[in-house]
Order: C-alpha cells, then structure tokens, then sequence
C-alpha cells in the first residue's frame, strides 16, 4: 500500500503517518524506486495499534513503550499492566482537574447575572491577579 491507501486503511492520516516515521515511532517505510512509501500488513497493522493507543490518550512516549512491550515476546504482561496503570492515574488526575475547572466555571456563571449589565464576574475574574484569587472570598450570586 502506498501512503494514501495505508492512511485510508487505518484511519491515521498520511501526514502523522509521516510524522510518526519522522519520529521514529514507526520504522522508514520501505520505499519505491520512485521514492513511495510502500506499507505492508505489519505496518498497517502497528498503524492501527498506534491509532488505539492514541483513542486511548497514550502519549507518543507510552506508545513507544507499549510499541516495544508488543514486539518482545517474552515481555511480562505486568509490565504492560503498569504502564496502563499509571496511564489510569494520569487520567484520573486529569479528570479531577477538569472537574474542578467546571465547579470554578460553575460557580462564576451562577455569580454572573446574565443580563445588559456590564458587570460580569467571569470577566473579572478571569482578569484576576494570583493574589487577587488566592484570598478567599464570599460572592454573593444575587
């Protein structure tokens, strides 16, 4: 396959198909006298591991990880295990992260009277020095 076909056949574009062998995260393709990229069924098939891991949020640097755990074959499936593990972790930090991103918003928009107003505490907020937002304060939604 060439290029265009094996970005169709995974659903990775052509361009991070390149970015991917750029990287080294995929071997150089091997190429035509014409200088194509020809790519067999090992490679589609790595291709589409990289591009589960990736739906996943595994970084190019867990991929590259999880790409050589996949080719040792004596490998110890508590290895691939922790890394998931940790990858869990990280999600899960994200989340509690984003979780409070939304509470802060949250609460912000319900101090926010929403009408022709200009006053608008997501504005001054958002405008906010650190110190300005580290003392605590009582904000009345009304």
């Amino acid at each position: 396959m060439n290029i265009g076909q094996a970005a169709r056949a995974t659903g990775i574009s052509a361009k991070m198909i390149r970015y991917y062998e750029s990287i080294g995260l995929i071997p150089a393709a091997v190429r035509t006298e014409a200088g194509y990229r020809v790519y067999g069924p090992t490679e589609i098939h790595m291709l589409r591991f990289i591009k589960r891991a990736r739906s996943l949020g595994f970084s190019v640097e867990q991929m590259q990880h999880l790409l050589a755990l996949w080719r040792d074959r004596d490998r110890a499936s508590a290895e691939v295990k922790a890394v998931a593990l940790e990858h869990i972790a990280e999600l899960r930090a994200k989340i509690a992260e984003l979780e409070g991103m939304v509470q802060t918003l949250q609460q912000l928009a319900d101090c926010c009277h929403g009408d022709d107003r200009p006053d608008c505490p997501i504005l001054e907020d958002l405008a906010a020095s650190d110190e300005e937002l580290s003392r605590p304060e009582i904000k009345d939604p009304i």
